[in-house]
This record gives structure tokens, C-alpha cells and sequence, in this order.
């Protein structure tokens, strides 16, 4: 994952439009407008489930821009009572399955440790993301469709 951030950085710190990088078990391909091309690895990372998911997210009028990064990070620093659903990989943050369903999370929402909270995009795979944790969804910290980044504060949950 590590490799990977460094690839973004150079592709978006050059103004390079597309990467490429093969190896022997590895390739990948990146455009500058974000979003993977295409990629072949031989591990799926940390990630709990891998579901398909064909449909893109529907447009719509552009929300104001979320806390990202070192904001969402500040944010959520503020609540230290709650259990922070940390990003395990970096992607784009989609709260429901499809654009027509429902969210898995809303504010108020109940989990468990194995509810499933949203679905992140890495490289063409969806993943679900759990809460890992029981008790009530009282933040959400990144708005649906924004890319988000390892680490990076999803939920904040209430015991």
C-alpha cells in the first residue's frame, strides 16, 4: 500500500496524465484523473470481503467539499470518545451498494462488529468495510463518492 501512495504522489507531484508499473507478480496502471485503469496483484490486502460492483455512482450536484485527509483526521481527534472506523486502504468511500440503494450506515444506525459500514473502491474492487466494533453511528466523517486515504476517520462510533 505503501508502493502505491508513492505512485500517486508521483503521478500527481510530475503532472504526469498515466503510469504504468509491471512486475513480477504486480501491475498497475493510474491516470491522472484518479482512478485505476486496470490492475493485476496477487493479494487483496487487509481487506474483510471483495463484492462486484458494476455500476458507477450516479451524477448529482456537487455537496460542499467534506474534511479530507489531515481535516477528517482533526475532526475526529476531537471525538476521543468514540471508536474511529479508520479507511484500511486508500479508494473512493461509496456509503451504499449501488447508487439507487439505500446506505449500510446512517447517523443513529446500531452495528456490530461485523455490520458492514460502506464500500471502498481500490483498483476496481469493491470491499466492504466493517465496523469491527459494536454500538451507535454518530459520525460520518466523508461524504459518498469522495476518495479517502489510508487511515484517513470514516465513523465514529458510541458505545
Amino acid at each position: 500500500m505503501e508502493e502505491l501512495r508513492e505512485l500517486i504522489a508521483l503521478l500527481r507531484d510530475n503532472g504526469l496524465a498515466e503510469l504504468e508499473l509491471e512486475r513480477e507478480d504486480f501491475r498497475v496502471r493510474l491516470r491522472r484523473e484518479g482512478t485505476v485503469v486496470s490492475a493485476d496483484h496477487g493479494a487483496a490486502g487487509t481487506v474483510r470481503n471483495q463484492v462486484a460492483f458494476d455500476s458507477a455512482p450516479a451524477a448529482s450536484p456537487a455537496p460542499p467539499p467534506p474534511p479530507t485527509g489531515t481535516h477528517a483526521a482533526a475532526a475526529a481527534s476531537e471525538d476521543q470518545n468514540l471508536h474511529i472506523i479508520p479507511s484500511p486502504i486508500v479508494g473512493t468511500f461509496y456509503r451504499s451498494p449501488s447508487p439507487s440503494a439505500e446506505p449500510f450506515v446512517k447517523i443513529g444506525t446500531s452495528v456490530e462488529p461485523q455490520s458492514v459500514v460502506c464500500i471502498i473502491e481500490a483498483m476496481k474492487l469493491m470491499n466492504e468495510i466493517q465496523a469491527e466494533a459494536s454500538g451507535e453511528v454518530v459520525k460520518i466523517y466523508v461524504e459518498n463518492g469522495q476518495p479517502v486515504e489510508y487511515g484517513q476517520p470514516l465513523f465514529g462510533i458510541k458505545s
